[in-house]
Formats: C-alpha cells, structure tokens, sequence
C-alpha cells in the first residue's frame, strides 16, 4: 500500500430538511471540483429558528482528500 497525503477543506453545507441533508450538499457541491475525497468529518452543526421551530440546518464538515 502507497503512502498517501492528505489535505484538508472546511465547508458549509445547508439545508431546510436537517443535518444529513446540509452534509450530503456539502460534500456533492465539493465533489463537482475536488477530486480523491475519502472522508469526511463533522466540526459543527447549527439551525436557524423561525416562530419557535426550526427552519433551517447548517452544517460544518472538513473533508479530507489525497493529493496527486
């Protein structure tokens, strides 16, 4: 097995209908310009709240790919 290096990204992704949701925008978003992602991880999630409810997710993901 090669060695590989890694590089970190941080994004948002968001969503009205919750967090699995904004992740998989963020990361589908990402995969149109980065190429080799291999994970993922969760730094922070957060919602906006209208009226008592919540209305909007957002999520805050690092994601980690391989260089050339």
């Amino acid at each position: 097995m090669a060695d590989h290096v890694y590089k970190k990204i941080e994004i948002v992704g968001s969503s009205p209908n919750g967090y699995q949701e904004a992740i998989e925008n963020a990361i589908e978003k990402a995969s149109e310009t980065l190429r080799y992602m291999r994970w993922f991880e969760v730094v922070e999630a957060r919602g906006q709240i209208t009226e008592g409810k919540i209305a909007h997710w957002q999520v805050t993901v690092k994601i980690g790919f391989t260089l050339d």
